[in-house]
């Protein structure tokens, strides 16, 4: 199930559907979603600065509702999960290695 959200979100994302403009050039790393499908945590990375990074995470809060509307038609799911933007801290500590 994960997998499907990541690819559907990645679709979402890359189209240009979601037309806010914080939103800057994202990479979906892997999605975790919660035993009862509740709770779908969504990892992330971005490139940019801090400054950045705030701003697209901003941008992402604002859009969560709509993505949430167009996963729950694309994968027909009778309870969409609640989706929560993380960013993907593993890739900058593989990076400091």
């Amino acid at each position: 199930m994960g997998e499907q959200i990541r690819d559907e979100l990645s679709t979402l994302l890359s189209r240009g559907t979601v037309h806010d403009p914080g939103i800057g050039f994202i990479t979906l790393t892997r999605v975790q979603v919660s035993p009862d499908l509740a709770l779908a945590r969504v990892f992330y990375t971005s490139l940019g600065d801090p400054k950045a990074r705030r701003e697209t995470e901003k941008a992402l809060g604002r859009a969560t509702p709509f993505l949430r509307r167009q996963i729950g038609g694309a994968l027909r799911l009778r309870r969409v999960p609640e989706l929560e933007f993380r960013f993907d801290e593993s890739i900058a500590n593989q990076d400091r290695i």
